[in-house]
């Protein structure tokens, strides 16, 4: 009789949630009888992952933050730890969260649990010796691109590249005209979307500076109308006050938990860096990346960061596809500038278009599946089963 596989596992924010759902789904084929358990959110717990704590406490954005909840934070994990000391599962995976999944690594790679790490963290960016603690702690290290591959392979650890579920999951050609019908927004109309993020923090940074370029952009282009997609219901209810407040002059349609609709919909996108701009660039969608956080993380950040790139087309794209604006210079002017060179360039735009559809081909590997069977090949060739 087949031992039953113990799965422990952790995700921090939603992107984790949707790539942690895809995997227990791909890894449960292989293993019909396996426990999961962790923090997980809607998602994974669909899939049978037992929640632990809510995932929204693990999800903190900026150095400065962190401290804040740093107490509440170590606190969460000390509990896990002792759980899984208690219980020893078969396998932790950790996704992404660095600053808090590589410390659980750590202390089940000691007790003799075998670790996997997906996502990498951005090592090949920023406090780069920490490669050197992943591979003592993670047996495995699952990355969605190819340049993080090649840096893992580099310092002798074991990397498997899968692609990204996002590329599996978006068509080459996403339909405009349907997801316009399923928002309710008109076909011939000039559609921008304004995502400013899913954490509390980058809404407080973003959402007032998106919306006042949205002001800008409609008194030069009458007619313009703004899908803004709200990440979570409690995203939802902020960013309907501040409309209701500030914005009841601009045609603005706020919707929850619909950004690929909205980035499908569009015709540009004035968005927050992250894992949104690789959703939109795979939606091939014209973009401006915007980010803002604490003055005191971005002093922090710009004395570690050794890279001059921060959305996700111009990493893989290596040189500048998609324009970046970066705290002092995210003012509304700005944005709006932006946005309109976008609108107007016609030919740059189906250039990068092209670009988009090369770069999602190259992604598009099936990585639930890549990563499921990476993880069975490591417990088989471990002894884990």
């Amino acid at each position: 009789m087949t031992r039953v596989l113990k799965v422990a596992i952790v995700a921090g924010e939603a992107s984790g949630d949707i790539l942690g759902a895809g995997l227990i789904q791909a890894l449960r084929q292989q293993y019909p009888q396996m426990q999961v358990e962790g923090i997980g959110g809607e998602l994974m717990q669909a899939q049978g992952c037992e929640s632990l704590f809510p995932m929204e406490r693990l999800s903190v954005m900026g150095l400065v933050e962190v401290l804040g909840r740093l107490r509440e934070l170590l606190g969460i994990r000390r509990q896990l730890v002792k759980r899984w000391m208690q219980q020893p599962p078969d396998l932790f995976i950790g996704i992404d969260a660095p600053d808090f999944n590589l410390g659980l690594e750590q202390s089940m790679h000691e007790a003799g649990v075998t670790t996997v790490h997906y996502v990498s963290p951005s090592v090949w960016a920023w406090r780069k010796k920490r490669v050197h603690k992943i591979k003592r702690n993670t047996d495995l290290m699952l990355t969605l691109f190819p340049f993080e591959a090649a840096f893992y392979q580099a310092h002798q650890q074991r990397v498997a590249f899968v692609g990204h579920p996002l590329a599996d999951q978006i068509p080459l050609q996403p339909d405009q005209h349907a997801a316009r019908a399923s928002l309710g927004l008109d076909h011939d109309a000039q559609v921008i979307a304004l995502l400013p993020g899913s954490r509390a923090g980058e809404v407080t940074q973003l959402a007032a500076p998106f919306l006042d370029a949205a002001r800008i952009l409609t008194q030069k282009r009458p007619g313009l109308v703004f899908v803004l997609p709200a990440a979570s219901q409690s995203r939802y209810d902020e960013l309907q006050r501040i409309i209701q407040n500030q914005y009841q002059d601009l045609e603005i349609h706020l919707v929850l938990k619909n950004s690929h609709q909205a980035l499908c919909a569009c015709d540009a996108v004035l968005i927050a860096s992250g894992t949104a701009t690789l959703e939109a660039m795979l939606c091939k969608r014209p973009m401006v990346v915007a980010y803002r956080m604490s003055p005191i993380t971005f002093r922090i950040l710009s004395y570690l960061v050794s890279i001059t790139s921060v959305s996700l087309p111009n990493l893989l794209a290596g040189r500048q596809l998609v324009p970046e604006v970066l705290q002092n210079e995210v003012t509304p002017q700005r944005l709006a500038d932006e946005i309109e060179s976008l609108l107007d360039d016609q030919i740059g735009r189906q250039a990068l278009l092209a670009e988009f559809t090369q770069l999602h081909q190259s992604l598009r590997l099936d990585a639930d599946v890549q990563a499921a069977r990476a993880i069975s090949e490591l417990l088989i060739d471990k002894g884990t089963l």
